[in-house]
């Protein structure tokens, strides 16, 4: 099929939206469908940029990408949020004769469900503003509806008591069940992390590349790690204080935008804290080394966790680190919020309150002292990775569709 998939952001970005459609690209790519991305650019910048040919050696490196696929550039002016945007990639898609338009814009989707084209919405969030609502129910009345896809189940619920239905889907079991919505949480690129080096031998290859940076990463430590961005709600306190009460642990710190990492540099500084090393933004092509280089991996998310766009997302956000973490077959501590629980269970993880510190110190000396446990949820989690792959999640989406 001919999948026009129309991304929200800009791309190249750090944003963690751009990184689960460039992989959602690259997974109907390697499903064999004829995938085009488009994406918005500022108009002033689009004369740096060929519109057909992205540099892929730099999109491959920071998005860790193995497939090459089509992407074209469309004029973004900042001031109109988009939709004019949704409207040029809606009659690019038209002109393309795509089989299906995808994204997470819900003005395109309206726009080209309305025009009757095929047209799949995925939503990571309830529809926000005033005319977020008024834009789902356009997708929904549209002749061209084909899939509803929901991040989480939490989200579907929420979703399912705050939509206005259309009359012509009759009820709401006409769109939360059936054919028509898919849940669909987040995936991973599971040969990415086949064959990676133990945490000591995957510390001993990033040590000298950290110590030109001025990281003194010491090897042989037990090794405890956080990758990922460090907005308001991501546990940064929590992984502070975790660091002054364990000082003959590692914490590794991978990500974050660079204002976030000077705050937090400040604060490691002001603790004196000498076993907490902020890496900084690494490109996910380089991540699984890193993730490795940790006997146990932190999700410390508080009850209310910041997106890029400002928000709360905790109560139905599918992390993409999660799985990554999993495929990475490492010890998993998480928070034990209900979202996550989606996923996470006694079996692949340790589930702790977010805000009960001496639980979280509790359970890494555990797992330290306990090697045996800390293999059983390492295997586990890298079972449970398997059915999250990028390319199971694509063909899900587009079960019935073809």
């Amino acid at each position: 099929m001919k999948i026009a998939i129309v991304a929200p952001s800009e791309i190249p970005a750090r944003r963690a939206n751009t990184l689960q459609v460039m992989k959602m690209a690259q997974a109907y790519a390697k499903l064999g469908h004829d995938a085009h991305l488009i994406i918005p650019k500022a108009s002033s910048l689009l004369a740096a940029q060929d519109s057909a040919t992205p540099d892929w050696a730099h999109l491959a490196l920071h998005y860790g990408l193995s497939e090459i696929f089509p992407a074209t550039w469309l004029p973004a002016h900042p001031k109109l949020r988009r939709y004019d945007f949704s409207l040029s990639a809606v009659r690019w898609a038209q002109r393309w004769q795509a089989d299906l338009l995808y994204t997470r814009l819900p003005q395109a989707a309206a726009l080209a469900s309305r025009s009757g084209m095929g047209t799949i919405l995925e939503l990571h969030d309830l529809p926000q503003g005033r005319f977020g609502p008024w834009m789902l129910r356009q997708f929904l009345a549209g002749a061209g509806a084909r899939r509803l896809v929901i991040i989480t189940h939490a989200l579907a619920q929420a979703i399912e008591r705050q939509t206005a239905i259309p009359e012509r889907l009759q009820s709401s079991a006409a769109i939360f069940s059936g054919a028509f919505s898919v849940i669909a949480p987040d995936g991973v690129d599971l040969e990415r992390f086949q064959d990676l080096p133990t945490p000591s031998a995957a510390r001993q290859q990033l040590y000298q590349s950290l110590l030109t940076r001025g990281i003194h990463l010491q090897p042989e430590r037990f090794t405890a790690g956080y990758t990922g961005h460090l907005y308001p709600g991501r546990g940064v306190e929590n992984l502070l204080a975790l660091a002054e009460k364990l000082p003959e642990i590692n914490f590794l710190i991978v990500g974050g935008e660079p204002n976030d990492i000077e705050r937090l540099q400040s604060r490691v500084a002001a603790l004196q804290l000498r076993n907490l090393f902020l890496v900084g933004f690494v490109p996910n092509a380089k991540l699984p080394l890193y993730q490795a280089a940790c006997e146990v991996l932190l999700m410390p998310y508080q009850p209310q966790v910041a997106a890029s766009s400002g928000g709360d997302i905790a109560r139905y956000l599918s992390p993409m680190k999660l799985f990554e973490y999993l495929a990475c077959g490492r010890g998993i501590l998480s928070s034990n919020l209900p979202v996550l629980q989606e996923i996470l269970n006694e079996d692949n993880a340790i589930l702790l309150p977010p805000g009960d510190l001496l639980a979280w110190v509790q359970a890494i000396n555990r797992l330290q002292s306990d090697p045996e446990l800390l293999a059983q949820l390492a295997n586990r989690a890298r079972q449970d990775a398997a059915r999250f792959t990028w390319e199971k999640r694509a063909a899900r989406i587009l079960e019935g569709l073809e």
